[in-house]
C-alpha cells in the first residue's frame, strides 16, 4: 500500500512518532482494530508498572491481527492512544518506532483516569488499509 505522508509548515512538527496526516489510496479493505491492551491470549495482563513491556505487547497484539488479516503494520494508517500516564509519552514513541516503518501513522493520544483493568498502562486501536492480493 502506497501512503503519503502530508505536511504543512503552518502546522508545528510532531513531537513523536506519528505524522501529522496520512493519505493513501481507498483501495484495499479496511481493518479496524479495537482497542488492544497488554493481555496475553490467556487474558492476563502482563507488564504491570512497566510501559515499555505493555507498549510492546500491545504493539505485537496489533501486529498479530494485522497479519492475520493479510496486512503488515505498515498497513497501519492510524491510532489512538490511550495512556494513563502522559510522562511516558516519550517511551511509548521509542516503542513504536520499532514497530512502525515510516511514515508512521497519524495518531492521537490521550491521558485516562482509568482502564478496564487496574495494571493497564496503554490502550491502542488503529485502522489499516490492507491491498488486496
Amino acid at each position: 500500500m502506497a501512503k503519503q505522508q502530508v505536511t504543512s509548515e503552518a502546522v508545528s512538527s510532531p513531537s513523536g512518532h506519528f505524522s501529522q496526516a496520512i493519505a493513501t489510496q481507498a483501495r484495499g479493505r479496511l481493518l479496524f482494530l479495537s482497542g488492544m491492551t497488554a493481555r496475553l491470549p490467556d487474558g492476563t495482563v502482563t507488564g504491570a508498572g512497566d510501559i515499555d513491556a505493555q507498549t510492546r505487547r500491545v504493539c505485537d497484539n496489533m501486529k498479530n491481527l494485522v497479519e492475520a488479516a493479510g496486512g503488515a503494520m505498515a498497513d497501519i494508517v492510524r491510532v489512538d492512544v490511550f495512556v494513563r500516564n502522559i510522562e511516558h509519552f516519550a517511551a511509548i514513541h521509542r516503542v513504536r518506532r520499532e514497530y512502525f516503518p515510516s511514515p508512521p501513522p497519524a495518531s492521537t493520544l490521550l491521558e485516562v483516569s482509568k482502564m478496564v483493568h487496574p495494571d493497564m498502562l496503554i490502550e491502542i486501536n488503529a485502522i489499516a488499509v490492507i491491498q488486496d492480493m
